[in-house]
């Protein structure tokens, strides 16, 4: 090589070089170097660091995760890559529907994971997960639910007892065909009557029928006569009310908004109750972002965001493939399954194994999501090597040592995977 050659790649290559050094070689022997110490940097603890590593409960919790990292979201979002990049050679607007699934490579992992931790908030007011399961919860279960109420104490209303706060009421003596029963009950806080409650009703006596009123005996600002219907006084709809007769007829009523209800075509007296039922929370949302949910939620929003890539990917090998297997296998009388599961997928099997050990080496490494999204409670459980090397190091351990011997650790874990995928770009897709 001549003078002028080797000036020239010096020139080309120099800057690049320098820049390696200086980021990737640099930083890798100086972790190596400092993982041999403790954590103020002047006591040489050997290996001691690395025996940390595999010794202590929560660095085997962030291996745990980890290891659920791998063999699940790389293998969804290829599988729902590949899903997508069949069908858009099936359906119109092929485009349109490839930008909205890739449009989430767009954001940040920081964004997603702002996202993510708000849709699935526990409250279902600001969550839009826990909106529809709650939505649905409700749609399905019966009754208004007033948590906490309990029952006026007074000697006028002595016929009916509650044994605590929230527990069931019972009558302490029985209700014949014409008498009317009154429940007046307290402690309900103003969001579980509504904006504009309807006033309560006091209910009529019936031949042949025991009626009653439920109603808040309270009036905000004061007034009114405790223990009567005064007006202002809102009745208190949806409440179920159970009752017994001597017979063993068991009877159910629902108050109507205005807190009445009736027992018709009773010929006995009867025993009331109101469940205890009637004054739990009501249906509430799933704890998605607690430490038992934690780690799929995180998964969910990485699908979300790797899917579009899985789909270009795929979809560019898809464009590549012999077509002609295809209509010869059709001709012969294949179904699309089977030329989908016998000709297209192994057509694609190289590119399918670039893209699933693509994923594989970015989520061993995965840590905005799992920084973002986990609430405080859930830190713990949801933390992986990267999240946890961060803690150890700058998150409050203050051990640089530590944290150093960890990333060594990972990176001897994604060295693997890096050879696996150099090996299959210089076979350019040949198996």
């Amino acid at each position: 090589m001549s003078t002028q050659n080797r000036w020239l790649l010096v020139i080309l290559l120099g800057p690049a070089l320098a820049f390696l050094v200086a980021f990737v070689v640099y930083p890798i022997i100086y972790s190596l170097y400092r993982s041999t110490f403790d954590s103020r940097g002047d006591g040489f603890v050997g290996i001691g660091n690395y025996v940390k590593v595999f010794t202590d409960p929560q660095t085997f919790t962030a291996f745990k995760n980890n290891i659920i990292w791998v063999l699940v979201a790389p293998l969804v979002c290829t599988i729902l890559g590949l899903i997508f990049a069949v069908l858009m050679e099936k359906i119109a607007w092929a485009t349109a529907f490839k930008l909205i699934i890739f449009m989430p490579m767009a954001i940040s992992m920081l964004a997603a994971g702002i996202i993510f931790r708000t849709a699935f908030q526990q409250n279902p007011d600001i969550g839009m997960a826990n909106a529809i399961t709650v939505t649905i919860k409700e749609f399905f279960s019966s009754g208004s639910h007033y948590p906490d109420a309990r029952l006026r104490a007074s000697e006028e209303f002595s016929s009916f007892e509650q044994q605590e706060t929230g527990g069931e009421i019972l009558s302490t003596s029985e209700f014949g065909p014409g008498d009317v029963a009154l429940i007046p009950l307290i402690g309900i806080a103003p969001e579980h009557i509504g904006d504009d409650p309807v006033p309560a009703v006091p209910s009529q006596a019936q031949d042949r029928a025991v009626t009653g009123t439920v109603w808040l005996d309270f009036i905000p600002g004061g007034g009114g006569e405790t223990g009567h219907i005064d007006a202002g006084k809102p009745g208190l709809g949806g409440i179920t009310i159970h009752a017994t007769d001597g017979s063993g007829n068991d009877y159910e009523a629902v108050t109507a908004d205005d807190g009445t209800f009736a027992f018709e075509g009773v010929t006995e007296p009867l025993t009331l109750s109101v469940p205890a039922s009637n004054f739990t929370s009501g249906p509430t949302g799933i704890n998605w972002l607690g430490p038992d949910l934690i780690t799929p939620v995180m998964i969910l929003a990485y699908v979300w965001i790797w899917a579009g890539f899985a789909m270009v990917m795929i979809g560019s090998g898809l464009s590549a493939i012999d077509r002609s297997l295809q209509e010869a296998a059709r001709t012969d009388g294949a179904s699309e399954w089977q030329v989908f599961r016998h000709i297209t997928v192994p057509q694609l099997m190289p590119v399918i194994m670039v893209v699933i050990v693509t994923l594989m080496i970015n989520v061993l490494k995965i840590f905005d999501l799992v920084y973002v999204i986990p609430p405080g409670s859930s830190k713990q459980e949801a933390e992986v090597l990267a999240t946890r090397m961060w803690t150890v190091s700058f998150g409050g351990g203050n051990d640089q040592g530590l944290g150093s011997a960890l990333a060594i650790v990972l990176l001897i874990l994604v060295i693997p995977f890096m050879l696996i995928n150099i090996r299959n770009f210089r076979r350019g897709g040949q198996r």
